[in-house]
């Protein structure tokens, strides 16, 4: 499963949609197997989803998306700000310190996102 890849749908609408409820503008997100851009992605940004996409193997869907709102509530009622309370979700914190590591992939220790490993706190 470490090798697998999301399916990348470019040029989509999804994000635009998404973006009138998020605290952040939306430029790509990761839904299950596959990932919505609202243009072209970058190879950063394929990284950073496709992080997102490992994530999500590793507690499935429906725990992944508890954890990430509990993360993201518990920040907002600590920071009372939306923004920032989205970089503090765990997942954000692991694929925005490594979405421009090439070799990641490769290097990641699964399920360690869980435990707020140092290098991205």
């Amino acid at each position: 499963m470490k090798k697998w890849k999301p399916i990348f749908v470019e040029n989509s609408i999804v994000p635009v949609i998404l973006s009138k409820i998020a605290p952040i503008e939306i430029g790509a997100i990761t839904l299950g197997f596959i990932v919505f851009a609202r243009g072209t992605l970058s190879e950063q940004t394929r990284l950073h989803e496709t992080i997102h996409f490992q994530q999500f193997l590793e507690t499935l869907f429906i725990p992944f998306v508890l954890i990430y709102f509990y993360d993201y509530v518990k920040g907002y009622i600590i920071l009372r700000d939306g923004k920032l309370a989205y970089y503090n979700i765990r997942a954000e914190q692991e694929a925005h310190v490594n979405d421009s590591n090439p070799n990641y992939l490769n290097e990641r220790k699964r399920y360690h996102w869980l435990t707020r490993g140092t290098e991205w706190n």
